[in-house]
Protein backbone atom coordinates (compact mmCIF):
# COMPACT_ATOMS: atom_id res chain seq x y z
CA UNK A 1 0.00 0.00 0.00
CA UNK A 2 1.42 3.33 -1.02
CA UNK A 3 1.63 6.13 1.47
CA UNK A 4 2.96 6.87 4.90
CA UNK A 5 1.63 8.38 8.14
CA UNK A 6 2.21 12.12 8.43
CA UNK A 7 1.18 12.40 12.10
CA UNK A 8 1.22 8.98 13.75
CA UNK A 9 -0.22 8.71 17.25
CA UNK A 10 0.75 5.71 19.37
CA UNK A 11 -1.79 4.97 22.08
CA UNK A 12 -1.02 4.57 25.77
CA UNK A 13 -4.10 4.92 27.94
CA UNK A 14 -1.87 5.42 31.00
CA UNK A 15 -0.60 8.75 29.65
CA UNK A 16 -3.83 10.66 29.23
CA UNK A 17 -3.80 12.34 32.64
CA UNK A 18 -6.77 10.32 33.84
CA UNK A 19 -8.94 11.22 30.84
CA UNK A 20 -10.70 8.55 28.80
CA UNK A 21 -8.48 7.40 25.95
CA UNK A 22 -11.32 7.62 23.44
CA UNK A 23 -12.01 11.24 24.36
CA UNK A 24 -8.35 12.15 23.91
CA UNK A 25 -8.16 10.27 20.61
CA UNK A 26 -11.27 11.98 19.30
CA UNK A 27 -9.71 15.38 19.97
CA UNK A 28 -6.37 14.32 18.47
CA UNK A 29 -8.06 13.06 15.31
CA UNK A 30 -9.98 16.29 15.03
CA UNK A 31 -6.65 18.10 15.28
CA UNK A 32 -5.14 16.25 12.34
CA UNK A 33 -3.76 12.85 13.43
CA UNK A 34 -4.02 10.69 10.30
CA UNK A 35 -2.87 7.33 11.68
CA UNK A 36 -3.35 5.69 15.07
CA UNK A 37 -1.34 2.76 16.35
CA UNK A 38 -3.24 0.74 18.94
CA UNK A 39 -0.50 -0.20 21.38
CA UNK A 40 -1.89 -1.36 24.74
CA UNK A 41 0.46 -4.22 25.52
CA UNK A 42 -1.01 -5.03 28.93
CA UNK A 43 -4.47 -5.86 27.57
CA UNK A 44 -5.72 -9.35 26.76
CA UNK A 45 -6.57 -10.14 23.15
CA UNK A 46 -10.28 -9.83 23.93
CA UNK A 47 -9.91 -6.49 25.70
CA UNK A 48 -7.64 -5.21 22.93
CA UNK A 49 -10.20 -6.24 20.32
CA UNK A 50 -13.03 -4.52 22.18
CA UNK A 51 -11.05 -1.30 22.60
CA UNK A 52 -9.86 -1.58 19.02
CA UNK A 53 -13.41 -1.65 17.72
CA UNK A 54 -14.12 1.68 19.41
CA UNK A 55 -10.85 3.20 18.20
CA UNK A 56 -11.49 1.99 14.65
CA UNK A 57 -14.93 3.62 14.67
CA UNK A 58 -13.32 6.92 15.70
CA UNK A 59 -10.68 6.61 13.00
CA UNK A 60 -13.32 5.94 10.36
CA UNK A 61 -15.25 9.04 11.43
CA UNK A 62 -12.18 11.18 10.85
CA UNK A 63 -10.77 9.46 7.75
CA UNK A 64 -7.75 8.14 9.65
CA UNK A 65 -6.08 4.75 9.54
CA UNK A 66 -5.76 2.29 12.42
CA UNK A 67 -2.75 0.00 12.78
CA UNK A 68 -2.43 -2.58 15.55
CA UNK A 69 0.87 -3.08 17.30
CA UNK A 70 2.23 -6.62 16.83
CA UNK A 71 -1.12 -8.47 17.02
CA UNK A 72 -1.86 -9.54 13.46
CA UNK A 73 -4.74 -11.67 14.73
CA UNK A 74 -6.44 -8.66 16.31
CA UNK A 75 -5.80 -6.51 13.24
CA UNK A 76 -7.44 -9.12 11.03
CA UNK A 77 -10.39 -9.59 13.37
CA UNK A 78 -10.98 -5.84 13.53
CA UNK A 79 -10.53 -5.20 9.83
CA UNK A 80 -7.86 -2.63 10.75
CA UNK A 81 -5.74 -0.94 8.13
CA UNK A 82 -2.56 -2.80 9.04
CA UNK A 83 0.01 -3.54 11.72
CA UNK A 84 3.10 -2.05 13.29
CA UNK A 85 5.75 -4.71 13.81
CA UNK A 86 8.26 -4.45 16.67
CA UNK A 87 11.72 -5.84 16.06
CA UNK A 88 10.96 -9.11 17.84
CA UNK A 89 7.80 -9.80 15.91
CA UNK A 90 6.85 -11.25 12.55
CA UNK A 91 9.05 -10.49 9.57
CA UNK A 92 7.23 -8.07 7.25
CA UNK A 93 7.08 -10.64 4.46
CA UNK A 94 5.35 -13.13 6.79
CA UNK A 95 2.92 -10.45 7.95
CA UNK A 96 2.16 -9.65 4.31
CA UNK A 97 1.31 -13.27 3.61
CA UNK A 98 -1.27 -13.14 6.40
CA UNK A 99 -2.64 -9.65 5.79
CA UNK A 100 -2.71 -9.52 2.02
CA UNK A 101 -1.49 -6.83 -0.37
CA UNK A 102 -3.73 -3.94 0.68
CA UNK A 103 -2.80 -3.47 4.33
CA UNK A 104 -0.15 -1.15 5.71
CA UNK A 105 2.85 -2.79 7.34
CA UNK A 106 5.10 -0.58 9.41
CA UNK A 107 8.25 -1.75 11.18
CA UNK A 108 9.82 -0.23 14.28
CA UNK A 109 13.55 0.26 13.73
CA UNK A 110 16.46 1.50 15.80
CA UNK A 111 19.41 1.31 13.38
CA UNK A 112 20.27 1.65 9.72
CA UNK A 113 20.62 -2.12 9.44
CA UNK A 114 17.10 -2.65 10.79
CA UNK A 115 15.73 -0.10 8.32
CA UNK A 116 17.44 -1.93 5.45
CA UNK A 117 16.06 -5.27 6.63
CA UNK A 118 12.51 -3.94 7.03
CA UNK A 119 12.30 -2.49 3.54
CA UNK A 120 13.96 -5.55 2.03
CA UNK A 121 11.18 -7.60 3.64
CA UNK A 122 8.45 -5.46 2.11
CA UNK A 123 7.57 -2.94 4.82
CA UNK A 124 5.53 0.02 3.57
CA UNK A 125 7.25 2.39 5.99
CA UNK A 126 9.46 2.34 9.07
CA UNK A 127 9.34 4.17 12.36
CA UNK A 128 12.91 5.15 13.26
CA UNK A 129 14.21 6.25 16.64
CA UNK A 130 14.45 7.39 19.25
CA UNK A 131 15.80 10.46 17.47
CA UNK A 132 15.82 12.56 20.66
CA UNK A 133 15.81 11.58 24.30
CA UNK A 134 12.42 10.53 25.64
CA UNK A 135 11.47 8.51 28.68
CA UNK A 136 9.22 6.13 26.78
CA UNK A 137 12.06 5.05 24.46
CA UNK A 138 15.05 4.89 26.81
CA UNK A 139 14.92 1.09 26.93
CA UNK A 140 15.95 1.13 23.26
CA UNK A 141 19.21 2.88 24.07
CA UNK A 142 20.53 6.44 23.76
CA UNK A 143 18.95 8.80 21.24
CA UNK A 144 20.15 8.24 17.68
CA UNK A 145 20.14 11.90 16.70
CA UNK A 146 19.10 13.90 13.67
CA UNK A 147 22.22 12.96 11.70
CA UNK A 148 21.41 9.25 11.96
CA UNK A 149 17.91 9.99 10.69
CA UNK A 150 19.33 11.95 7.76
CA UNK A 151 21.71 9.11 6.89
CA UNK A 152 18.84 6.62 6.82
CA UNK A 153 16.51 8.78 4.74
CA UNK A 154 19.31 9.61 2.28
CA UNK A 155 19.32 5.95 1.23
CA UNK A 156 15.79 6.44 -0.15
CA UNK A 157 14.71 2.91 0.70
CA UNK A 158 11.20 4.02 1.62
CA UNK A 159 9.25 6.37 3.90
CA UNK A 160 10.72 6.97 7.36
CA UNK A 161 8.66 8.22 10.31
CA UNK A 162 10.68 9.79 13.14
CA UNK A 163 9.87 8.98 16.77
CA UNK A 164 11.35 9.89 20.13
CA UNK A 165 11.22 13.30 21.75
CA UNK A 166 9.22 14.79 18.88
CA UNK A 167 7.87 18.28 19.59
CA UNK A 168 6.27 20.90 17.39
CA UNK A 169 9.51 22.90 17.53
CA UNK A 170 11.47 19.94 16.15
CA UNK A 171 9.18 18.89 13.29
CA UNK A 172 10.78 21.22 10.74
CA UNK A 173 14.29 19.89 11.37
CA UNK A 174 13.02 16.31 11.25
CA UNK A 175 11.42 16.96 7.87
CA UNK A 176 14.60 18.70 6.71
CA UNK A 177 16.41 15.49 7.66
CA UNK A 178 14.10 13.56 5.35
CA UNK A 179 11.39 12.28 7.68
CA UNK A 180 8.14 11.64 5.83
CA UNK A 181 6.19 11.88 9.08
CA UNK A 182 6.48 11.99 12.85
CA UNK A 183 5.19 9.67 15.55
CA UNK A 184 4.26 10.80 19.05
CA UNK A 185 2.83 9.50 22.28
CA UNK A 186 2.89 11.94 25.17
CA UNK A 187 3.20 15.06 23.00
CA UNK A 188 -0.48 14.60 22.15
CA UNK A 189 -1.90 12.15 24.70
CA UNK A 190 -0.60 14.12 27.68
CA UNK A 191 -1.34 17.56 26.24
CA UNK A 192 -3.95 19.70 27.95
CA UNK A 193 -5.49 20.27 24.50
CA UNK A 194 -4.78 17.24 22.29
CA UNK A 195 -6.41 18.81 19.22
CA UNK A 196 -4.26 21.92 19.48
CA UNK A 197 -1.16 19.81 20.08
CA UNK A 198 -1.87 17.80 16.92
CA UNK A 199 -2.43 20.95 14.88
CA UNK A 200 0.88 22.38 16.04
CA UNK A 201 2.71 19.20 15.07
CA UNK A 202 1.43 19.38 11.50
CA UNK A 203 1.84 23.13 11.25
CA UNK A 204 -1.80 24.15 11.15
Amino acid sequence: MAGCPRLYLVTDRHRTGGRALLDVLAAALQGGVDTVQLREKDLSARALFELGGEVLALCRQHGARLLVNDRIDVALALGADGVQLPQRSFAPQDARALLGPDKWIGCSTHSAAEVQQAFAGGADFVVFGPVYDTESKRRYGPPLGRDALAEVTARRLGPVVAIGGVTAARVAELRDAGAAGVAVIGAVLSAADPAAAARQLIGR
